[in-house]
């Protein structure tokens, strides 16, 4: 047993450990740059698309800039948005047409309510034949009445 601790090892077996070392050392040293340039370049790419975008607004404010300049664009632009009128001029409202449940919504209103028959109505009470309220007359009795509206 002695004899075969003497006997050289095969080259695959020395060179194993410093390959292994060389091949990590090599990953690493390539690997690194390469993800960060990666992330970078997606960074990039978001942002060139934001220019892009940034661009296109950019050319649409001009487009709409230089077509308000004409008067009359400013003008419709004025009265559909802003409700404004020339002097002179009185802005109408027309309000949406009445729906099915137009009474429903209005029926607290004595306006929608059906008109009166004369006929059905009472004739006025005689002011002689009506009670008249008894008040206090002394300065106590009124002003006792007067703040009642404190209890």
């Amino acid at each position: 047993m002695a004899g075969t601790r003497n006997a050289p090892r095969p080259w695959a077996e020395r060179m194993a450990v410093p390959l292994a070392l060389v091949a990590g050392l090599a990953i690493i040293v390539f690997s690194v740059p390469f993800t960060g340039i990666w992330h970078l370049q997606g960074q990039i790419d978001a942002t060139a698309s934001q220019v892009a975008q940034l661009k296109a607004q950019t050319q649409a404010a001009a487009s709409s800039a230089q077509s308000l300049k004409s008067g009359t664009l400013a003008i419709q632009m004025a009265r559909q948005q802003y409700q404004l009128v020339n002097p002179g001029q009185s802005l109408i409202q027309v309000l949406p047409g009445a729906s099915r449940d137009a009474n429903a919504a209005h029926q607290g209103d004595p306006g929608f309510d059906p008109l009166v028959s004369p006929a059905s109505v009472s004739p006025l009470a005689d002011p002689s034949t009506t009670a008249t309220p008894v008040h206090p007359t002394g300065f106590l009795e009124r002003l006792v009445r007067t703040l009642e509206f404190w209890r």
